[in-house]
C-alpha cells in the first residue's frame, strides 16, 4: 500500500511540473511584443517577486499550474517581469529592464499584478495582488476580458 501511495505522489508531482512545462514565459519584453504581433495574440504581462512575494508564489500553484490555465494560455503570448530580491536569479541587465516595465506598466507596485496588452501594444486592462481565499475565477474572468477587448 505504501508503493501505491508513494507512486501516485510522484505522478502527482510529475504532472505540475509538466503543466509548469507547457508554459512558454518570455522575459524579454520586445521579443514578447514582436511574438504578439505575429501570433495577433494578447500579450499577457506577470509582474511577480519569484523569490520573495507570497501571493505570487500562490498565485502560480492555484492559477498559473493548473490545466485550465495550461488550455486557456495559448490564447496568449506570456510575458513574465519578475524582480526578485536575490542576486543571480536574473541578470542585472534584464533587472534593469524589468524594473523600467514595472514603473511603466505596474505604476501600483502590487505584486502580483497582470497586465493584458493588444498585439499592438495598447493597454486593455490590468488586475493587481492575489487574495488566494477568493480564488482564481476573476483571473479567469480577467483573461476574458482582454480576449473579448483584442
Amino acid at each position: 500500500m505504501k508503493n501505491i501511495a508513494i507512486i501516485l505522489l510522484f505522478i502527482c508531482a510529475g504532472s505540475l511540473q509538466a503543466q509548469d512545462a507547457k508554459l512558454n514565459w518570455l522575459t524579454d519584453f520586445e521579443t514578447a511584443k514582436e511574438v504578439a504581433k505575429a501570433q495577433e495574440k494578447p500579450l499577457l504581462m506577470y509582474f511577480t517577486g519569484s523569490d520573495w512575494c507570497a501571493p505570487c508564489k500562490r498565485l502560480k500553484t492555484d492559477f498559473f499550474n493548473t490545466a485550465k490555465f495550461v488550455e486557456k494560455s495559448k490564447d496568449f503570448v506570456l510575458l513574465m517581469v519578475d524582480l526578485p530580491r536575490q542576486s543571480g536569479v536574473i541578470s542585472k541587465s534584464q533587472k534593469r529592464k524589468n524594473m523600467l516595465l514595472s514603473q511603466k506598466y505596474n505604476r501600483r507596485g502590487s505584486y502580483p499584478a497582470l497586465v493584458g496588452m493588444s498585439s499592438e501594444g495598447e493597454i486593455l486592462t490590468a488586475l493587481n495582488g492575489y487574495d488566494h481565499r477568493k480564488g482564481t475565477e476573476s483571473h479567469f474572468d480577467f483573461l476574458e476580458e482582454i480576449l473579448n477587448k483584442k
